[in-house]
């Protein structure tokens, strides 16, 4: 049995926080989680203008109310998945089944992949609305705070696609290396008849107790 499985030492041991820490993927994922709140908490507080009454608030980016949503709805659920695979890594360890650690760093490919991709867009969207926008002063901080960090939540999100894809990798190596399904193993113990052509069975050995009187082939009369 492999010592490793997805990057883990199989379950049974004890928990290091210490180590998890410092994990490269639990600084990216908590730097992703700062990152979130940051684009979706100031687009929340200061991202609309013109605001002569709740209804008339209009996006800081050229008025473009679908460029603050989509940057507010990416950063919550960008926040809501960090803290979800926080929690999944520092559980990992401990899940015994194979097929759930890998349905696990599946899903933490296909998530990262994503949002890296959705982030680029959100900074991509973002730069192109400011800079069509008149800024004024008081919001020209918090909108470049928005674009910086955007540019920064693709860098980690793409670095945590890396190490999900390293770890998946590394699983499935290890499972085609370790294990070989006994059917095609041709090294395999076993004989693949119970008996050989000569009509004994493959493996046979004649008895160390095998009587050392008289020839071979002579007659020995039966003792009464």
């Amino acid at each position: 049995m492999q010592s490793e499985a997805y990057g883990a030492s199989l379950a049974g041991g004890a928990f290091d926080f210490e180590s998890f820490v410092k994990q490269p993927q639990t600084i990216l994922r908590f730097l992703s989680w700062i990152f979130a709140i940051v684009v979706f908490g100031t687009i929340t507080a200061e991202g609309y203008t013109n605001t002569t009454s709740v209804q008339d608030a209009k996006c800081m980016f050229n008025n473009n109310d679908h460029a603050c949503s989509y940057g507010v709805g990416i950063g919550v659920l960008a926040f809501l998945a960090c803290v979800a695979f926080l929690i999944l890594d520092a559980h990992f360890p401990n899940i015994s089944n194979a097929t759930d650690r890998k349905r696990i760093v599946t899903a933490d490919l296909a998530f990262s992949s994503a949002w890296t991709f959705l982030w680029f867009i959100c900074f991509c969207v973002l730069t192109n609305q400011w800079t069509k926008t008149n800024a004024a002063s008081i919001i020209a901080d918090a909108a470049r705070a928005v674009i910086t960090f955007s540019f920064f939540s693709t860098i980690t999100w793409a670095l945590l696609s890396y190490f999900a894809l390293r770890r998946y990798r590394q699983g499935v190596s290890e499972f085609n290396q370790d294990y070989t399904d006994p059917a095609h193993d041709q090294s395999t113990p076993y004989p693949n008849a119970p008996y050989g052509n000569s009509g004994v069975p493959a493996g046979y050995q004649q008895s160390p107790f095998s009587s050392s009187q008289g020839n071979p082939g002579e007659y020995q009369p039966p003792a009464y």
